[in-house]
């Protein structure tokens, strides 16, 4: 479908509300060759991703964190608490250098610590400390609130009719990598 093919003003489905993606469309329409309806559908999702990183920023701020410090104990949380340097960098990917100037600064706050290994002394593990692992569980616990809230206006039924829809999506993006 194209911009000439559907007269209506919006296409915010049935909610009868307008948004901030139908006054866009509406101040391009006849301007741009595109079509409407996946203009809508791609501005909706950009700009919910934008909303969802606002999200991710305030409840890091609120409990003091930045988020490299977020990503690199959200890794270790995914490891059972334990990882190598070079496990984390391939990981983050990060360069060796700058995978220990990240882990400097998270064991001097607190958050973690390198221990060597007792079988062999040139292997060095990265532990979660319960302050690093207190702190992330905070950072997801605001995150999963905002989140969920989001994803709250919509009942059960449609919660899963989108996620399958955002599903079979992603899995055609993937496939053509």
């Amino acid at each position: 479908m194209n911009a000439d093919s559907d007269p209506s003003p919006g296409l915010s489905g049935s909610s009868g509300s307008s948004d901030s993606v139908d006054r866009h469309l509406a101040r391009w329409r006849g301007k741009a060759p595109y079509d409407e309806r996946v203009e809508a559908v791609v501005t909706r999702m950009q700009l919910l991703v934008k909303h969802l990183h606002q999200t991710k920023e305030t409840a890091l701020a609120q409990v003091g964190m930045q988020d490299f410090e977020f990503e690199t104990l959200h890794r270790l949380v995914a490891r059972a608490g334990s990882a190598t340097p070079s496990e984390l960098a391939a990981e983050l990917m990060l360069s060796p250098a700058g995978m220990t100037g990240r882990l400097d600064t998270l064991e001097k706050l607190g958050l973690v610590r390198r221990l060597r290994s007792t079988d062999d002394r040139r292997r060095v593990d990265v532990e979660l400390t319960d302050r690093g692992h207190e702190l992330w569980m905070e950072a997801m616990r605001i995150r999963a609130e905002v989140e969920a809230a989001m994803v709250y206006a919509l009942d059960p039924a449609e919660q899963a009719t989108l996620d399958g829809l955002l599903k079979r999506l992603l899995v055609n993006v993937e496939s053509t990598r």
